[in-house]
């Protein structure tokens, strides 16, 4: 059975690219452009790993990793930062939201599955 792996992700090009490669690699990507959608759609679907943007509408992904944090039923599910916030402290601000891992953007498509599946094998 295939991984499932939840991307949260307003930018249509980022969110083409990622799952062109993820799909490419084996994995169903199931895809969510804002931080509530992302939260009801991992609650309904129970993914095997979240790809979280930061930048978000409406909602910041920081607020999103605490609310999937604090549902039991997702509170084991990795979740990785993928961002463009790379500024000192950034990295430890999503780490310290609930996030288990951390991608800057823009993505290496060379490392990207690499670092996609370190997360995977935590579970």
């Amino acid at each position: 059975m295939k991984k499932n792996i939840l991307y949260i992700e307003d930018n249509e090009q980022n969110m083409y690219l990622v799952t062109f490669i993820l799909e490419k690699h084996g994995y169903e990507v199931s895809a969510a452009t804002d931080g509530q959608e992302g939260i009801d759609l991992a609650a309904r679907i129970k993914p095997d790993l979240i790809l979280l943007d930061i930048q978000l509408p409406r909602m910041d992904g920081y607020a999103v990793a605490r609310h999937l944090r604090a549902n039991p039923d997702l509170a084991n599910i990795p979740i990785v930062a993928v961002t463009s916030y790379a500024m000192a402290g950034d990295r430890d601000k999503a780490l310290a939201a609930g996030c288990t891992g951390y991608i800057e953007k823009p993505i290496n498509p060379d490392t990207f599955m690499q670092q996609v599946e370190q997360h995977l094998q935590i579970m």
